[in-house]
């Protein structure tokens, strides 16, 4: 158990029965009435921010969580598969925990967060910048339009973007 003193950016907390990363936090000492921590906490599994204050000194349960490099396999059906780059491991995560599984191609290097407690993932983190092939596109029609046209592109993994 720690208190609200060991607040860090990063750090991650079990509130409300979920886990949450502090994004932000600022300890106020009010010229009258007690003290408090304005935190903005995220929700690992969802991504959803959340502002909440504690008051000074409450318990909180800190919770570790380890990132582990995945390579992205192939996916069966809603079940995505990657391997562990370091001991060859394999695991599989669902559709829903994947924030763009669209955009994933085979080989593709991931992070994947594992609650250590229960050594079962969490979340998964795909890169920022992926390289893709453009297989179709509709054809430009030049003249029947006074502004620059946007139209779709199928990527190779069969996102539309």
């Amino acid at each position: 158990m720690a208190t609200t003193a060991d607040f860090r950016n990063g750090l991650c907390i079990e509130f409300n029965g979920d886990l949450w990363i502090i994004v932000e936090f600022q300890h106020v000492k009010p010229g009258k009435g007690p003290a408090f921590v304005r935190t903005k906490l995220k929700n690992v599994k969802t991504g959803r921010v959340l502002p909440n204050t504690f008051t000074s000194g409450v318990k909180i349960n800190i919770q570790r969580i380890e990132k582990r490099n995945y390579q992205y396999l192939y996916s069966d059906g809603d079940q995505f598969h990657f391997m562990n780059t370091e001991d060859y491991e394999q695991t599989f995560l669902d559709k829903a925990m994947i924030p763009a599984p669209d955009l994933l191609k085979e080989g593709e290097l991931v992070t994947i967060a594992f609650h250590t407690e229960t050594d079962s993932p969490i979340a998964c983190e795909i890169p920022t910048y992926v390289a893709l092939e453009v297989v179709y596109t509709e054809p430009g029609e030049r003249g029947n339009t006074a502004t620059n046209t946007f139209k779709d592109a199928k990527m190779e993994t069969g996102a539309i973007v």
